[in-house]
Order: structure tokens, then sequence, then C-alpha cells
């Protein structure tokens, strides 16, 4: 006569309908087994599985940790990078337990073209390794209307984290040119405004957080597809745009340099006259204001970071056994030549091509060359011959 054996945490009889496994002195039906593997599965979505998170140990993240990263990537922009510092924190915290009442703070950054806006928000999905969708909000248009529907943008979230819908919904979205949505007059018109204030509307609800019907092909919605519901409440976005000729009290247009000495308050009201809607506006609790760059943070941009820009050139000839040096004088004017660009530190790159083209191009052939020098007056014979103005 067979042992009668008993689950010892359920207590109910093991059997060929109950199959167990047995321990050195005790036994666990297969009813117990999966209930353990359920609670597992659940707690490891909740609380552990989020297994994306891999450059950093939980302990380590902290506001001063994400700011010195960015530190390493962006030149300049000291209080946005902690003001970014600090919203990345709270994002990585919701991310580690879900059931955190701490509401998002999605981010609004107002700066010129090539201050860093793009290169920071690559830089926080890198520090926390969750995917990140970079889109263009000139694209998009009022749902019904030719144009993309804004759920177009977590689909990008969604393929680049390979469509796993965990990740995504931990993601960031990165919306550029985001003043180019402003509403096209302050008078209320007999047209739609359905690429402007049309936009506005629709975005609402996503960037405050619910549950969005995403076609999975893209495209128009219509009632026979099959959509995948993507839960928006923890996607963190971050509304960048450059906001050229911001208004203050309906007076007078103000430079980047001189928004930085104006209140937060006064700040919203220039949004608002901006024709950005006041509901969007308090859905982006928090504003990073970057500055054009300087002479000296350009000069920085071009050395000091892991993939500056002379760094690579210097790279690039080193492959063909060519020492590429430059002249702390050349540095200073190409960094002197891009800021009277105005392009920030996009012209640095426009500037080091048109001048580097001839080397690229012969250099490779030619086997007799081994060092090459580029000083001050190359730069200026470079930047003459370009028409650019090297005053």
């Amino acid at each position: 006569m067979s042992k009668v054996r008993n689950c010892s945490f359920c207590g109910c009889e093991i059997s060929k309908h109950n199959k167990g496994v047995e321990g050195i002195d005790a036994v666990i039906c297969h009813q117990c087994l999966d209930l353990y593997a359920e609670i597992m599965q659940i707690e490891d979505r909740d609380f552990y599985s989020l297994d994306f998170i891999k450059k950093v140990e939980l302990k380590e993240i902290t506001p001063k940790l994400i700011f010195d990263e960015l530190s390493k990537q962006v030149i300049g922009q000291t209080e946005a990078k902690r003001i970014l510092s600090v919203a990345l924190y709270q994002h990585y915290k919701r991310i580690i337990n879900p059931k955190c009442s701490f509401d998002k703070s999605n981010i609004l950054m107002i700066g010129p073209t090539g201050t860093g806006k793009t290169l920071l928000a690559k830089t926080m999905a890198e520090i926390l390794n969750v995917p990140l969708a970079i889109c263009d909000a000139t694209v998009y248009t009022q749902a019904g209307y030719v144009g993309e529907d804004v759920e177009n943008i977590l689909l990008k979230l969604l393929q680049n984290a390979d469509f796993d819908i965990d990740q995504a919904q931990y993601g960031i979205v990165f919306l550029d040119e985001f003043d180019k949505l402003a509403r096209k007059s302050d008078n209320p018109s007999i047209t739609r405004d359905v690429s402007g204030e049309g936009v506005q509307n629709a975005l609402l609800k996503i960037i405050e957080g619910s549950v969005v019907n995403v076609p999975p092909q893209g495209g128009r919605k219509h009632p026979y597809q099959e959509c995948i519901k993507f839960d928006t409440s923890n996607v963190l976005f971050i509304c960048a745009g450059a906001f050229d000729g911001l208004k203050f009290n309906k007076r007078k247009h103000v430079g980047f340099n001189s928004v930085t000495d104006n209140s937060l308050f006064e700040l919203t009201k220039a949004l608002q006259n901006y024709c950005i809607i006041p509901e969007l506006l308090g859905r982006l609790p928090v504003i990073a204001r970057l500055n054009s760059l300087t002479v000296n943070e350009l000069e920085q941009i071009l050395t000091v970071p892991k993939k500056a820009l002379i760094k690579q050139y210097i790279n690039v000839f080193k492959e063909d056994e060519v020492a590429l040096e430059f002249t702390p004088d050349a540095i200073n004017q190409i960094a002197t030549c891009a800021h009277n660009e105005g392009l920030g530190a996009r012209a640095l790159k426009k500037i080091l091509e048109d001048m580097m083209l001839d080397y690229m191009f012969e250099v490779p052939s030619n086997k007799d060359v081994r060092h090459i020098k580029i000083c001050k007056s190359d730069v200026l014979q470079s930047v003459n011959s370009k028409k650019i103005s090297s005053a």
C-alpha cells in the first residue's frame, strides 16, 4: 500500500491528478507550484523584471550621478542639466516602483538650435537604457486630416523597443520642433487649425497619461484594424523647440540669454502668448531653458566629449597612418566662426566638413603624407573661400 502524502503548504493530497515535488522534509503540490509561479510573475513584472536598467546598480542612481553622465556628453547648460537630472531621477523611481504615487513630470526644453536639446534627450535615455523615440512635431495633424496621427509617436517608441510593450511603456519620447505647433492666430477662425492647435489638443491625453490605441502598422486608424493598447502613464515626454521671438508682457521680443532673467510665471505667460494652449503647458511642468553656447563652450565641444568632432577626425586619419593635429589657435578660430554663424554646435560640423574635405579626398591615396597640422591660417582660408564670416 502506497504512502499517502500531503502538500506541506495547502495540505491537499498528492495524487496523479495533483502531482507534487518532494524535497527532504516537505512536499509541494502542482497547484501550489502554479500559484507560486503566478505570484513571481506579477512581482517580476511590477518590480524586478525591468532588467533594461542595466548600466547602473539601483542604489547608485542619484541626480548628481545623472548630472555627471550628462556632463560627459553635453558641454555647458549647467542649470538645464540640473533640472533634467532631477526629472530623470523621478522617472527612474517610477520605473523601479510602478506603484509610486509620485506623478510624472514631463519636460519642456527651450533653446536655440545647436545647444544640445536632442543630445540631452539621447543621453538621458542611454543612462537608464530605456527606449527613445525622437519625433518631429511638424508632421502630425489632427485626426482625420492629411498627415500623421499623434498615436504614431507611440508606434515609433514601440518599434524602438522591438515591440516589447513593457519596455516601451517606460520609455522616453522626444518631440522636437514643438514650437511649430503654436496656434496660427490668437483669434478664432472659421477654418480648423489642424496642424497647430488641433495637434496640441490631440496630445493632451497622451502626454498626461492614458490608454491609447496604437495602430501596429501606422497610418490611419480604421474600425476593423486591431490596435495595440498602450498606457502612456509612465512614458516621459520631452518637448523641445527654439521658440524664436518669445514676447514678454506683449511688448518686446527677448533673446534666450535674457529669458533666464525672467521669472517662471513670465515665461509661462510668454509661452501662452506664443499660442501654446494652457492645458498643454500644464502637462509640461518642468521647463529647462538652454542658452546660446559661448566660444569657450564651442571649443570644449570640439575637444572634450568622447565623441568630440576633432577626436573623430583624428581617429579617421589614424586609420590611414596619418597624424592629424589642430593647434589651439585653429580650434579657437573654428569655435569663433561657429559662434558667428549662430547655429550652435551644428556650425562646428559644417565648418570642419568644408575645411577637411580636400584632406579627406587626397590623403588616403598619398602615402607620403604622415602628418597634418591645421593652423589658424588654414581655418581662415577655408572660411573665407566658403564665404563664412570670421569677423
